[in-house]
């Protein structure tokens, strides 16, 4: 998933390491694209290796060396190969770790079960609420990428479903 955050990026312009990692966090890309920021430097690096991206220029600042990227043709041609990809999975997994701990909920005491439950519900409330921030935000900004904004209001409905699957949950407890 890295490499195809990363080369979409330097499609955008070219930039060095740190300006990637800091648009992954500030969008909070990481949240629903399933990045580390360690993973990031390690995907440049074999990105740069597999020679789908390569040095542009040097910025010094300070005693600090930083090595600005641009994206090669091959990394065009694997970016495009990685969004085809990607199209073609599922939205969203029916696999879930949650699904598999609750069939086997009866094996913990009912008050502990019910904390749990109760603060994974806050959990989910919050950050729905911080997910709706962000479609707003998305919404309301000039050129607002109509695609961007569905996949806001997508991951808004499927928390949605999940704080429904964990109220229920805890009736049934």
């Amino acid at each position: 998933m890295s490499e195809l955050v990363i080369l979409g990026l330097l499609k955008i312009k070219p930039m060095h390491g740190y300006e990637i990692q800091t648009i992954i966090q500030e969008s909070k890309m990481d949240d629903w694209a399933n990045l580390l920021s360690g993973s990031i430097y390690y995907s440049i690096s074999k990105l740069e290796k597999d020679g789908l991206i390569e040095p542009f220029k040097e910025e010094r600042t300070g005693s600090r060396v930083r090595v600005i990227y641009k994206i090669t043709k091959p990394g065009e041609e694997k970016h495009v190969k990685l969004i085809k990809e990607n199209l073609g999975e599922k939205p969203h997994s029916l696999k879930s770790d949650f699904m598999l701990a609750l069939s086997m909920i009866h094996h913990l005491d009912k008050d502990e079960a019910q904390l749990i439950l109760n603060k994974n519900l806050k959990d989910l409330k919050e950050l729905r609420k911080q997910w709706e921030i962000r479609k707003q935000a998305a919404s309301e900004s000039k050129g607002a990428d109509p695609l961007m904004v569905l996949s806001f209001e997508s991951s808004l409905e499927i928390l949605d479903i999940d704080i429904k699957t964990v109220e229920r949950a805890i009736e049934l407890i």
